[in-house]
Parts: C-alpha cells; sequence; structure tokens
C-alpha cells in the first residue's frame, strides 16, 4: 500500500512530524507522579485534560479564595501551550529543579580546576563559596557538601558533585564507578 502511495505522489512521500519525547517523567519516582496526577485532577475542575483559568479559578473558589484574573493569567502563562498532565509535570519540574544547566554548574567549578584535573581541593572551593560574591555561611558550606564525592585528601570530583546536583543522590553509586 505504501508503494502504491509512493508510486502515485511520483515517488515523493509525506514525512509525519516527529515528536519530541519528554525526559520529565524520569525527574520523579513514582509516588511523586502519583501525587502530582492527584493534585492535577484536583485543579482540572472540568476534567477535560487541561488546566485553564477556568479551572484554577474554580479551584480557588472552592477554597474561598476570589483571584484577580491577572493572577489566573500569570499562572496559565508560565507554560509555553495548553497544560496537560505532562505540561503541569514539566512545569513543576522546572520549579522543583531550579538549577542551571549541568554544564553551566561544572564549567563555574573548572575555574578553580587550575590543573583540570576534574577536583578541587575541598578548602579551596571554601575559600571560594565562603569569602567571595554571595557567601555561604560555614552551616551551608557543610550542609552542600553532604553526600558529595570528596577522596581521603580533600579533593572534590566535581564532575560528581554536578552529577549529584541535577539528578539526585540515587545517582551516587553511578558517580563513583564513573570516576
Amino acid at each position: 500500500m505504501a508503494a502504491a502511495k509512493k508510486a502515485r505522489s511520483g515517488g515523493k512521500q509525506k514525512k509525519r512530524a516527529q515528536r519530541a519525547t519528554s525526559n520529565v517523567f524520569a525527574m520523579f519516582d513514582q509516588s511523586q507522579i502519583q501525587e502530582f496526577k492527584e493534585a492535577f485532577t484536583l485543579i482540572d475542575q472540568n476534567r477535560d485534560g487541561f488546566i485553564d483559568r477556568e479551572d484554577l479559578h474554580d479551584m480557588f473558589a472552592s477554597m474561598g479564595k476570589d483571584p484577580q484574573e491577572k493572577i489566573l493569567s500569570e499562572m496559565v502563562g508560565d507554560a509555553p501551550g495548553p497544560i496537560n498532565f505532562t505540561m503541569f509535570l514539566t512545569l513543576f519540574g522546572e520549579k522543583l529543579n531550579g538549577t542551571d544547566p549541568e554544564e553551566t554548574i561544572r564549567n563555574a567549578f573548572k575555574t578553580l580546576d587550575e590543573d583540570g584535573s576534574g577536583t578541587i581541593f575541598e578548602d579551596d572551593l571554601k575559600d571560594a563559596l565562603c569569602t567571595r560574591g554571595d557567601r555561604l555561611s560555614n552551616d551551608e558550606f557543610e550542609q552542600m557538601l553532604i553526600g558529595a564525592p570528596i577522596d581521603d585528601r580533600g579533593f572534590l570530583d566535581y564532575n560528581g558533585l554536578c552529577r549529584i546536583i541535577k539528578h539526585g543522590t540515587k545517582d551516587e553509586e553511578l558517580v563513583k564507578s564513573s570516576g
């Protein structure tokens, strides 16, 4: 049948637009996705599979609130298109993740890696983060390093830390095995 179509159209066949695949479901575990699905269902008041201004207004009204139209428009305007469940999950992923791309983070660490080894001495990192720019407190710095790949000599594997920042600690074994 496809050959007959090809013959009739003079050998030219239309190509379907490829749909981009989304990695948004990999950002959350199953229980989190289920919770987001429940929240989406509560907000989608008219059950059409999309959240719009009317759904948001009805949800707020059910809580005794009367939001301004401007606020509702801004909330819906955060999405680049209609808000179905995948878009809803994407929006939350972006808000919850809230970090720069992995390459940007890695490049920031590289500025402290004078020999290009992929490691930074912990004390040098502490000096940079606690005495320059938006300074971290000692407690914030220590909190940041919990679970970080630091060897016995005090060197931080910043590529591994970038993976942890972007993908979470469940990938810690991947970080250790690649170092």
